[in-house]
């Protein structure tokens, strides 16, 4: 009990002493800088040496976390040898020296604070997703009930612009349902009876009445949730090296402390020795090169919002990609017009559709519309426009009766759609097809896709060059997959992917020792962001929740500029690996001069502070790193 009572009141210790944002840290270096300088210029107040405001402000929390960290957990950690070193420099009036190693150590610290991102809202917003209400037909009355009282087998009513409650089968109506929060698909897809529905997704266009199938926390939107949960809670967090290494450093430093005052007998030599030990350099090598690394991330339009993320990056072999809004442009364009009838140019069959479109809400004819204005051509009047939910539409235009939709409209009313290589060829590459009818007679098609955005080639080619394996992870089904990935030399394709498959392809390949980075858009991608090593986020075009979920964000969409980060992220590791031989190799000398007495305390703790300014510029030069192209 006496013990358990200890760490108790070293927890409410270790909370209260908590410094309590970043400028209050800011402010306390500021101060223990300027405490330094005035006792290195011999100035005192009243007597009093301000060295010891460094000693207090910097040396104090360091000295009680090292304290609470082996009471509570024996956890040995380099401020542990910092401590020792504190208290054995104050115990022989080595002011300075303590004060020194103790700005330095918190510089260190706060630097690496700087570099970890703040708390992620992802989960909260994908539960804000979830539908919080739901239409329940009972007895033949309409019902509004919470969603999470919805039972297996409730028939539900989901009228247009609804999110959809439950998973279920659709058993009247017709509809388009924008599936994007699943798969990432930004094109709606058509739903009539005997089709199945997912929770989260919305509904568009037309009411339609379902069956509940799996309610609850088996529901598509719940199961996301616990995907992004569960892939967050397994992504490890990288170490300080100091930390890591401090066990050895600790022990090592003792015992050459040890030694000197042995062989020497004099107890200032095993001081130095312990100042000079101090890994005040090690501690900076990393955290100064990961924020000169995100300060040149930032330039080139990435926002790294987890600190150790470039390090992980630079241990990336394979790079999955989402397609829409990631390789392509997520949006629909019309890539071809075909006129079959003889009276009928293609110009005025274009003309024609959209025109009729121009009244629709549905993306394929906003997508029309838009293509259609670049034509620069005017718009027909139209008369007498219906939407057909989950088909298409029906105008008169200049006394034509005109249908542009699915198949499935065109038959209704009795119109025989020819067979046409054209159309397979278009429908093989993944295109939609817009059919047209005039008159009741097959006038020609529209065909729609999604376009490659004109970097991304470069961009996978750059990639290659670096030695990264790029993979297509994809919600599209595999026509429209494999022909974006042989236009952009990507062989490895996976497609019709759902949020879980993904978030299984990765885990895949990293049990087969191959750290995955993940680059991504839509909320479906949220779960493979999190279990990836890295997860980038498009910022752009991107849901809140994607960018969220991720580490790194690419605020304009630029995919160009991703050969840069990783090229960065490798330089970086190489800077750090040089910072580190360096203080090392640094305290190895300083240590043998310190035996030998030639340093003493303050001495060696300015060739650490020496030391910590090399590494300092050194890592600065990360900030213009990349700025010529040779660096590629």
């Amino acid at each position: 009990m006496g013990i358990r009572k200890e760490k108790a009141i070293l927890k409410k210790l270790e909370n209260m002493l908590e410094w309590g944002g970043t400028k209050k840290e800011i402010a306390f270096l500021v101060i223990s800088g300027l405490a330094l300088v005035a006792n290195l210029l011999h100035v005192t107040f009243f007597g009093f040496n301000p060295v010891w405001i460094a000693i207090i402000l910097c040396g104090v929390p360091i000295i009680l976390e090292a304290i609470i960290g082996l009471v509570t957990a024996f956890d040995i950690k380099a401020d542990v040898l910092v401590s020792i070193a504190l208290i054995a420099s104050i115990c022989i009036g080595e002011y300075f020296a303590a004060g020194e190693v103790a700005f330095i150590m918190q510089l260190g610290a706060l630097l690496e604070d700087l570099t970890v991102a703040k708390a992620r809202a992802g989960i909260e917003k994908l539960v804000h997703l979830t539908p919080q209400t739901a239409r329940v037909l009972r007895d033949e009355k309409e019902l509004i009930i919470p969603a999470e009282k919805v039972q297996v087998g409730d028939i539900l009513r989901v009228l247009p612009g609804e999110s959809i409650p439950v998973d279920g089968m659709i058993l009247s109506g017709q509809t388009s349902v924008n599936q994007a929060v699943m798969t990432g698909e930004s094109m709606p897809v058509d739903k009539t009876v005997g089709d199945e529905v997912s929770s989260g997704t919305v509904n568009q266009f037309g009411t339609f009445e379902m069956k509940a199938t799996k309610v609850g926390e088996d529901s598509s939107i719940q199961r996301m949730i616990r995907l992004v949960q569960s892939a967050d809670a397994g992504k490890a967090k990288i170490v300080g090296i100091a930390d890591k290494w401090a066990t050895w450093i600790v022990v090592i430093a003792l015992a050459a402390a040890a030694l000197a005052w042995l062989v020497t007998e004099e107890i200032i030599r095993s001081v130095t020795v312990l100042v000079v030990f101090c890994p005040c350099a090690l501690v900076l090598a990393t955290p100064t090169a990961i924020m000169a690394a995100i300060g040149n991330a930032t330039k080139h339009g990435f926002l790294v919002r987890q600190g150790d993320a470039l390090e992980r990056l630079a241990n990336t072999k394979i790079i999955a990609f989402d397609k829409t809004g990631t390789l392509t442009y997520g949006t629909p364009r019309v890539i071809a017009v075909q006129s079959v009838a003889d009276v009928l140019t293609t110009k005025e069959l274009y003309q024609m559709v959209a025109s009729a479109e121009r009244f629709s809400e549905h993306p394929f004819g906003k997508a029309v519309v838009q293509c259609f204005k670049k034509e620069k051509t005017d718009f027909t009047e139209v008369d007498n426009f219906q939407i057909i939910p989950g088909r298409g539409v029906y105008a008169e235009i200049e006394g034509k009766r005109v249908l542009a939709g699915n198949p499935e409209l065109l038959t209704a009313h009795h119109v025989e759609i020819p067979v046409l290589e054209d159309t397979k060829d278009y429908i093989r590459q993944g295109c939609t097809i817009i059919y047209v009818s005039v008159n009741n007679t097959f006038a020609g098609f529209l065909a729609l896709s999604d376009t490659v955005r004109k970097e991304s080639e470069n961009m996978i080619d750059e990639l290659l060059k670096l030695g990264i394996c790029p993979v297509l992870l994809t919600g599209d089904h595999e026509n429209a997959a494999n022909t974006i990935a042989s236009l952009l030399h990507i062989e490895d394709v996976k497609a019709n992917c759902m949020p879980e498959n993904k978030l299984a392809y990765i885990e895949k390949y990293q049990k087969n020792g191959m750290p995955v980075c993940m680059i991504g858009d839509g909320i479906n991608d949220a779960p493979a962001l999190k279990k990836a090593d890295v997860g980038i986020a498009m910022g752009g075009v991107g849901s809140d929740i994607a960018v969220d979920a991720a580490d790194i964000a690419l605020v304009d969409d630029e995919v160009k500029e991703l050969p840069h980060l990783v090229a960065l992220s490798k330089h970086m590791m190489v800077t750090i690996k040089l910072n580190m031989t360096f203080s090392m190799t640094l305290n190895f000398i300083a240590i043998t001069l310190a035996i030998l007495g030639i340093l003493n305390p303050v001495v060696g703790a300015l060739v650490h502070n020496a030391g910590s300014i090399f590494v300092i510029i050194n890592s600065a030069f990360l900030l213009k790193w990349g700025s010529k192209k040779e660096n590629f």
